[in-house]
């Protein structure tokens, strides 16, 4: 019976080496996007827990600028310019991008100002971001998706 138990183990871990890996935020040389893959983190004015919390952040999906790492902590960057540190295991490789300006930010059905306009993007509205070209990006939030000028988000292009 042992035999047994062993072969099925061992098949077992044969098939899990052969599974594609998973792309971690960690892993990534700076500076890179990422995004908080938890409802809440904190962010420390350095690398370790023993360091104040200067900002908690409670915005799952929400984009990030990984600017250095020590360990398994990432310096990161938020939308308004501050930094500080967060666990790397909080972030995943997931592109997001934050919609910004002070007006609403416009999404169409096409990458063009003539294309119909799906509805309109209120500041702070963290989207799924698909691909971009030519100054525009796909936007997904939810269900509705379009597209977006770059200029309207946070998130997009090189960190």
């Amino acid at each position: 019976m042992r035999s047994v138990f062993l072969a099925v183990m061992a098949g077992a871990l044969l098939w899990l080496q052969a599974m594609p890996a998973p792309a971690y935020a960690q892993d990534n040389e700076p500076p890179y996007w990422a995004s908080l893959k938890v409802d809440r983190a904190n962010m420390r004015v350095g690398p370790d827990r023993s360091y104040p919390i200067d900002w908690v952040y409670v915005r799952e999906g929400l984009p990030l600028k990984v600017v250095r790492k020590s360990g398994g902590w990432r310096l990161v960057e938020d939308q308004d310019g501050s930094r500080g540190w967060i666990l790397g295991r909080f972030l995943s490789l997931d592109r997001y991008a934050v919609a910004i300006n002070d007006g609403y930010a416009p999404i169409y059905a096409e990458a063009s100002t003539g294309a119909r306009l799906l509805w309109r993007a209120q500041p702070g509205v963290i989207g799924h971001l698909g691909k971009c070209a030519n100054d525009w990006c796909e936007f997904r939030v939810d269900e509705k998706q379009g597209w977006v000028q770059a200029e309207h988000i946070w998130g997009d292009g090189a960190p």
